[in-house]
């Protein structure tokens, strides 16, 4: 599995499409071809899967109970608008139409490292996702889900 860090800013072109930064570039393995699954995220972004990411995640949704409401819910919600995109011969990235709308993208995007993925926000957005975000109320997140829940361990 491919693994991202970082967070870099790029621009969304009038046809809606962008240059993968050279950061993430860098992190994809040698010799695999630059094949992508973009998908809705679960805010209001997108998500940048690379193909070896999403076959695993496909493989494990296509397995769940198909007789379960809530896995035909979930899957469709969650596999609406994915689509393959590939670097055209300028090296950009095309964001379709209806993911673009999803995300509300403008001219400026900020692509951020989401560990296995690729997350694609709105600059504007983004910064207003932060700008309310307060160090206390990160620390207290963290805490809830970094630290192991004692009632789940026995303890």
């Amino acid at each position: 599995m491919t693994g991202f860090i970082g967070e870099y800013e790029a621009t969304l072109d009038a046809k809606g499409r962008f240059l993968l930064p050279a950061g993430f570039k860098k992190q994809l393995p040698e010799g695999e071809g630059l094949q992508f699954v973009m998908n809705r995220g679960f805010e209001k972004s997108l998500a940048l899967y690379p193909i070896r990411n999403w076959e695993p995640l496909f493989a494990d949704i296509s397995k769940l109970n198909d007789f379960d409401p809530k896995v035909r819910e979930f899957r469709r919600y969650f596999l609406n608008g994915a689509t393959m995109v590939e670097p055209d011969t300028a090296g950009r990235l095309l964001v379709p139409p209806n993911l673009k709308g999803h995300a509300n993208l403008q001219r400026d995007i900020v692509l951020v490292a989401a560990v296995n993925k690729i997350e694609i926000w709105d600059s504007n957005t983004y910064k207003q996702f932060f700008d309310s975000f307060s160090p206390e109320a990160f620390s207290k997140l963290a805490q809830e889900v970094m630290v192991p829940n004692q009632h789940a361990t026995g303890q």
